[in-house]
């Protein structure tokens, strides 16, 4: 029920270590209502985050901070992307992270096994990090829970429940710690670029 949450939390710490940034409190409910299925998920609406994003931004404004990145550790935050598009009319001020294309080139830098396609939750890439930087949170079983959820058309529609039942899809067992730091070192890395498309020195 962490799982997203921790792994944004993790990303977040490693940026705040290696560039000129301030960390504020994680969000930690948000749009996964695609989880129903599963008991004890806690979804909020598209616009509820929306105006909680809003809502931050405008009050960092008024505080003379102008630059906010939104590190987002669930992929059916799906209103994040119309949050920075339309903060960026006027000039960069927001962004997200990770993107695709961030996640790829961590894949790629860490040998990962698997595709952002066919590990989508709780696989190789989540566990790994997990190992590497929360172990705690990596329950035992994590080697025997491998389960390809295949093409997933309608996932927004039927939910996660119609493509896997332990809520696995991907591969947890080709993780490993060594992997996680990797892919968190890649991340780290890649976040300069953000900065820079931002108008803003590391």
């Amino acid at each position: 029920m962490i799982t997203d949450t921790a792994i944004a939390c993790i990303i977040s710490q490693e940026i705040a270590a290696s560039y000129p940034v301030h960390l504020l409190p994680p969000i930690t409910m948000s749009c996964s209502h695609e989880h129903a299925a599963f008991p004890g998920t806690v979804s909020i609406s598209a616009k509820t985050l929306y105006a909680v994003i809003d809502d931050i931004r405008a009050s960092l404004t008024r505080s003379g901070i102008h630059k906010l990145v939104i590190v987002n550790g669930h992929g059916g935050n799906y209103v994040l992307s119309n949050v920075v598009q339309e903060a960026n009319v006027d000039g960069p001020a927001v962004s997200l992270f990770p993107l695709g294309a961030d996640w790829d080139r961590a894949r790629d830098h860490a040998d990962l096994a698997s595709d952002r396609q066919a590990d989508m939750h709780a696989g190789e890439i989540e566990t790994s990090v997990l190992l590497h930087a929360a172990p705690e949170l990596v329950r035992d079983g994590y080697t025997e829970a491998d389960h390809d959820g295949g093409p997933r058309p309608f996932l927004l529609v039927q939910g996660m429940g119609a493509y896997t039942e332990s809520g696995v899809i991907g591969f947890p067992a080709l993780a490993t710690a060594d992997k996680g730091k990797a892919v968190l070192e890649s991340l780290t890395e890649g976040f300069a670029l953000h900065l820079a498309a931002r108008g803003v020195s590391r």
